[in-house]
C-alpha cells in the first residue's frame, strides 16, 4: 500500500529548485567542454556510455543509454564511425551481433574530457550533497 503523500513545504521547493539550477550548471557545462573538445554533446555522451559499459555497446544498448530512438543511434554510430571515434567490430560472443568500441583517439579524447568533468562534480558535490540529504 502506498505511503500518504507528504505535503511539500517551501524549503522542499527552495531545495528542488536549486538541484534542478545545479544539474543545469553541471549540462552546460558539459556541454560547452565537449564542443571545445570538438565533440557534439550527444558524441560525448555516446562515448562515455560505450567506455562507461565496459568498453562495448550495440547500437540498440547506445540509443537506450542516451534515451533516442534505434534509428537516431544508427545515424550517430554512423556519424562516429566516420568521424574515426568508434569502429564496429563483430561480437566475440555471437557473430550476429555487431558491437561499437571506442577508438584510441577517442578514449584519449574522452579521458581528457572526464578529467574536466570529475573536477566540475567536484566543485558541485558539495552544493548538491545537502540538497539530497533529506529526499
Amino acid at each position: 500500500m502506498p505511503s500518504p503523500r507528504k505535503p511539500l513545504t517551501e524549503t522542499d521547493y527552495r531545495n528542488l529548485a536549486e538541484f534542478r539550477f545545479l544539474l543545469r550548471q553541471f549540462l552546460a557545462f558539459s556541454e560547452n567542454a565537449a564542443r571545445a573538445a570538438g565533440l557534439s554533446p550527444q558524441q560525448h555522451q555516446s562515448l562515455l556510455a560505450i567506455r562507461g559499459l565496459g568498453g562495448r555497446l550495440t547500437v540498440g544498448e547506445l540509443a537506450t543509454r542516451l534515451a533516442i530512438k534505434p534509428n537516431s543511434a544508427v545515424g550517430l554510430a554512423d556519424r562516429l564511425v566516420e568521424a574515426g571515434l568508434v569502429l564496429r567490430q563483430n561480437s566475440n560472443s555471437d557473430r550476429r551481433r555487431v558491437e561499437l568500441t571506442l577508438t584510441p583517439a577517442a578514449s584519449r579524447k574522452l579521458a581528457d574530457l572526464s578529467q574536466s568533468h570529475r573536477a566540475e562534480l567536484r566543485r558541485l558535490a558539495p552544493l548538491l550533497a545537502p540538497l539530497l540529504k533529506n529526499w
